[in-house]
């Protein structure tokens, strides 16, 4: 399946489909690609945590980072960001907003669950332990980072970010082998990774580990000692600060999501079908 058309119907199909699927299911489904998600971050900030040059550690980190998308997408799971391509189905008229919207809630909210669930297990499990709590002090200034980005720069660094999650979604379906949508899929993830962009459903596992290791007095110290991140710095780490970046950031996934791919190729989708 390689012609554009039939990708976008292929989509569009695929978004009625969401949008009358059973709650548990959805529930279900969410929770797992939050899971998946957050242990592609969890494996990427492993790898790279004790990088000190930022091209190297994010390039490996796009490297692994990947395997959260290709789990979703190859054996199943419902995802904040890929969902913002029910927009096509929508203006097709095949869904109803308030169907569309329903799947938004629920699967942002299940994300969320299947995220923190992750997060429990990786801080309990001392994986943050790495290279004498290295590792831990990694998670508090990753997370200290993105907790206190403004609102522009997460609006527009979410949008690119999802232009290029969503096109990682629709070029994977233009392949019906494994190992062409492996292919397909790695590529836009990676260099998303590299770019450094928002992804509301990663930050769901990024800011709760950090928000974990700050209140570790072993992390916390070794956060002083490698980024001099101060006590002051580490109070603007909070629910609070978690929570603007989430309500931004997805306000940005939503407008790369929708705005600049799906209402896109859904337009040239229309003028060829």
């Amino acid at each position: 399946m390689n012609n554009l058309v039939e990708i976008i119907q292929s989509n569009i199909n695929g978004a009625v489909k969401k949008s009358t699927m059973k709650l548990e299911r959805l529930v279900l489904m969410g929770i797992l690609a939050g899971m998946f998600i957050a242990l592609g971050g969890a494996t990427s900030n492993t790898a790279v945590h004790a990088i000190s040059n930022v091209g190297l550690a994010r390039t490996l980190a796009g490297v692994i980072f990947p395997v959260g998308l290709l789990m979703i997408v190859l054996v199943g799971g419902e995802l904040f960001t890929g969902n913002c391509l029910m927009i096509m189905a929508y203006h097709d008229k095949k869904i109803r907003f308030i169907n569309m919207l329903r799947n938004l809630v629920i699967v942002f909210c299940s994300n969320l669950i299947g995220s923190l669930i992750i997060t429990l297990l990786v801080y309990y499990s001392g994986n943050l332990d790495y290279t004498s709590g290295a590792l831990g002090a990694y998670s508090i200034k990753v997370a200290l980072g993105k907790a206190t980005i403004t609102p522009v720069k997460a609006i527009t660094s979410g949008i690119l970010c999802n232009i290029l999650v969503c096109m990682a979604i629709l070029m994977g379906a233009s392949s019906k082998e494994v190992a062409g949508k492996i292919l397909a899929i790695f590529f836009p993830i990676f260099a998303f990774v590299i770019g450094g962009f928002e992804h509301v459903v990663a930050n769901m596992y990024y800011i709760p580990i950090g928000l974990l290791a700050k209140d570790n007095s072993n992390y916390a110290d070794a956060a002083s000692k490698l980024y001099g991140i101060t006590a002051e710095q580490l109070s603007n780490l909070n629910v609070v600060s978690m929570l603007h970046n989430f309500l931004f950031v997805a306000i940005g996934n939503i407008l790369g999501g929708m705005l600049f791919v799906g209402l896109v190729y859904y337009t040239i989708y229309k003028k060829t079908n």
